[in-house]
């Protein structure tokens, strides 16, 4: 994930400390009911897409921008699946941040799937019977959109 311009001046200022920031993720579901994927190009995994908020951005409009830089894929989003504040990440430069974690399901609109940045390695849509191999992050948003139940919150109503 490239790094945004106003986290860098952040970071100019105050170093390497925890920095809280907002994310948002988006689990993409085409009419087939394949979900849209992303292979990531720090990691070398397989992920739904994902970003940081520009400064005053909503959170749909993070996921729509997100999606179609990553994928060229155009979406509207169609609900909150989840809020969930993540543990602290520290990146291999030694930046520490924290992540709130909104992630919306959505649509795919138009568009075709293809990588279109230097964030992803790859990109396809997967049938849910035919997923690759991906982290528990991943697999619980994709889980939970499928579910199409109220929004999650961490810690309420059910244990982890």
């Amino acid at each position: 994930m490239a790094t945004p311009e106003f986290i860098r001046d952040l970071r100019s200022s105050i170093g390497r400390q925890l920095l809280w920031l907002p994310g948002v993720t988006a689990v993409v579901f085409d009419d087939e009911g394949r979900v849209l994927l992303g292979k990531r190009a720090d990691t070398g995994g397989w992920s739904v897409i994902g970003g940081i908020p520009e400064p005053g951005e909503q959170p749909a409009e993070t996921a729509v921008r997100e999606v179609y830089e990553e994928t060229a894929v155009r979406v509207v989003p169609e609900g909150v699946v989840l809020v969930e504040a993540m543990p602290p990440t520290r990146y291999p430069n030694g930046d520490v941040c924290q992540f709130m974690d909104v992630t919306l399901r959505c649509r795919a609109v138009g568009g075709r799937a293809r990588v279109n940045d230097d964030e992803s390695l790859e990109v396809g849509w997967f049938a849910m019977d035919a997923l690759p191999e991906l982290d528990t992050y991943a697999l619980t948003r994709i889980h939970r959109a499928v579910a199409a139940g109220p929004t999650w919150f961490h810690g309420m109503a059910e244990e982890d």
